[in-house]
């Protein structure tokens, strides 16, 4: 119970970039005030996830992985699964989906939030119902030359795409215009803070 104010309190204190985030930031509150199994897949409605954007050293490249349900080329993430630490499951995420284990993070700091679509889709031979994901993101950068290994139970390719091009080879229309494009602009302020 402590785990999850904490983690509401980090949603409460994050500031909006934009109206997106304040309307989806207001909706992951109510979710956690509604609902006592928000962290778990149990919750059919929506559940939290944890995603990362992932950028080299030079702040030039975005790493991105075809997704085998969604089939686009899209972030590195997955579900909570109870954990509240939710930067701990970004950092997970990407390193079972690509292999890197070199991590670092630019900021402990809620990067972006969004409340995710999810269209019902067949998963391990099971029927996974529609409903949302609430999704915290995280800035974390990796050495472009770090050897990647796909995880071929959830993605077919893993690549470095310059910041330009994510848009490009992205299908999913939500991902592009209401996310992907966000992170990249916010991505701005940091690429004056290269070490």
């Amino acid at each position: 119970m402590k785990e999850i104010i904490k983690l509401r309190q980090q949603i409460q204190n994050y500031n909006p970039y934009n109206e997106q985030e304040e309307k989806d930031k207001q909706i992951m509150l109510k979710y956690i005030d509604t609902f006592d199994d928000v962290l778990t897949r149990n919750n059919e409605f929506g559940h939290f996830t944890a995603s990362s954007w992932v950028v080299n050293k030079e702040r030039t490249k975005i790493l991105m992985l075809y997704h085998n349900i969604y089939q686009s080329w899209t972030w590195s993430g997955g579900h909570a699964d109870g954990e509240t630490d939710l930067l701990g499951t970004a950092i997970r995420e990407l390193k079972e989906e690509t292999g890197v284990k070199n991590i670092k993070v630019l900021s402990e700091d809620i990067y972006s939030l969004e409340v995710a679509p999810v269209e019902g889709h067949i998963k391990r031979g099971k029927y996974v119902p529609s409903h949302v994901h609430l999704n915290l993101t995280y800035l974390l950068e990796v050495d472009e030359n770090e050897e990647t290994t796909v995880k071929e139970d959830e993605n077919s390719g893993i690549k470095w795409v310059n910041i330009e091009d994510v848009e490009k080879i992205s299908t999913e229309k939500y991902m592009i215009e209401w996310v992907y494009r966000k992170l990249n602009q916010k991505l701005e302020k940091y690429k004056n803070k290269k070490e």
